[in-house]
């Protein structure tokens, strides 16, 4: 039994070693569920291990799941046409895997002659991007945390205060303006690494020193001028 052309598409996309993608057929007709060697896989078997039914796949679906997946099953069952289905399966093993099952059930007048379809083994795909967006978050946290504190090295150096001041500045700023703390920093970072833009970045510092009163305010509340770089 060979995987439809999308799911031939589909797997070939995401590697051999990223998914397992099966087809199924159900003869309404004589009861008889067929599995491709894709699927024995899938749910922890070889094939002559088992005989295919519509009891032992319904076994497999997780208790939360299994319900639902009843009930698209057999909606699609009552009317034909297309269905799909996201959830999960515990193999043989115990292991649980997530995965994507679509098909067509088929009707003759009026009657449920087959059901046949596919399903994709998305456990590894979806581990991995998550991972992926883990590592990112964190590179970006880290990124975002070394910019801040360059632009806090750089208003203690213009402005001759200490770390906590360039913060609160920093954070100020970001309050009255809506505009994230990494954004102010990075925005101010680059300024700092343009030398012909010297006259921007004072003006920049200026307006992080601003008070309420509209006066540029330093340590201790007093008027400052930025040093020049």
């Amino acid at each position: 039994m060979s995987l439809p052309k999308t799911v031939r598409a589909y797997s070939s996309a995401l590697g051999p070693a990223d998914c397992v993608a099966g087809t199924f057929h159900y003869d309404a007709i004589s009861g008889r569920l067929e599995w491709s060697d894709e699927l024995y896989t899938l749910h922890g078997y070889r094939r002559g291990e088992i005989v295919p039914t519509v009891e032992l796949l319904y076994s497999h679906k997780h208790p939360d799941d299994r319900d639902r997946c009843h009930d698209i099953f057999m909606a699609a069952c009552d009317s034909g046409g297309f269905f799909c289905s996201y959830h999960r399966i515990l193999d043989a093993r115990m292991r649980e895997h997530r995965v994507l099952t679509a098909g067509e059930a088929l009707m003759e007048n009026g009657r449920l002659i087959a059901v046949e379809g596919f399903i994709v083994d998305l456990t590894s795909t979806l581990q991995w991007e998550t991972e992926r967006a883990a590592r990112e978050a964190v590179e970006g946290a880290l990124g975002t945390r070394s910019t801040i504190e360059q632009a806090k090295g750089i208003l203690m150096g213009i402005l001759r205060i200490g770390s906590q001041t360039a913060f609160d500045l920093l954070a100020k700023y970001s309050q009255d303006t809506n505009i994230k703390v990494a954004s102010t920093a990075a925005d101010l970072v680059h300024l700092a690494n343009s030398p012909q833009q010297a006259a921007l970045l004072d003006t920049f510092v200026q307006e992080l020193q601003r008070g309420t009163d509209g006066r540029a305010v330093g340590e201790a509340g007093q008027s400052v001028k930025p040093v020049s770089p």
